[in-house]
């Protein structure tokens, strides 16, 4: 399969890239530093997504089979970057008949309000009582700012017209990959406090093959 992977030196996306050459795939990996890829078997497109060059964007999506984007801030200089950037990839996949990608988001978005969700339901199905009346509130002051800018990156899909999926991962770790996650369709996970990045990597790569999965937001959890 012939895949593009934005944020390839990220967290989740060097995970990603690391697992779709292990399994044999084409690899363009869109990045801002390409020295941070030297040695790698790979395809280097260099692109700030804060300031892209459609035309590149462009080059480095044309023919590919899914795009998957781990995009996401740095520093609280970098908000808003998720929904800049992905609007910049939606753009560059319409204009050239790219039509899968795949995005990491965040367990909570469910229930931030957006321009296009100005009143989401206040609780998560999946959330159990800590989580509903106690954890949530704690992150969403914490992350306010990252958190509506992810909303907004999953408003930009759902009007994108693409087949999209968005896997909204919790606290992220560096934990080996397992194999083992749960997942769960349109919620988060009873109980799901955290999840590596590895597995949420391997998750992204396993959709590309179910079908049943576009247009869906995935919770996952170990």
């Amino acid at each position: 399969m012939k895949l593009t992977i934005f944020a390839a030196t990220g967290g989740i996306g060097r995970q990603a890239l690391e697992q779709a050459l292990a399994a044999g795939h084409d690899v363009t990996a869109v990045v801002r530093n390409p020295n941070k890829l030297s040695g790698e078997a790979v395809r280097i497109v260099t692109a700030d997504l804060a300031a892209a060059d459609p035309a590149v964007l462009e080059s480095a999506v044309a023919g590919a089979d899914a795009v998957l984007s781990g995009l996401g801030p740095r520093s609280t200089s970098e908000t808003g970057i998720a929904s800049q950037g992905t609007r910049a990839i939606v753009q560059a996949m319409q204009a050239t008949g790219a039509r899968r990608i795949v995005v990491v988001s965040a367990a909570p978005i469910s229930t931030v309000p957006s321009p296009a969700r100005p009143k989401p339901p206040r609780h998560d199905p999946g959330d159990g009582f800590f989580m509903r009346h106690l954890f949530s509130h704690v992150a969403k002051t914490a992350f306010r700012k990252h958190y509506a800018d992810l909303a907004l990156m999953e408003d930009v899909l759902r009007d994108s017209g693409l087949d999209w999926t968005v896997v909204r991962p919790p606290r992220l770790t560096d934990k080996p990959l397992t194999g083992s996650y749960r997942v769960a369709y349109g919620q988060n996970l009873r109980g799901g406090w955290s999840v590596s990045r590895a597995d949420v990597a391997q998750l992204m790569l396993r959709v590309l093959a179910q079908p049943e999965t576009i247009k869906q937001a995935i919770g996952i959890a170990n």
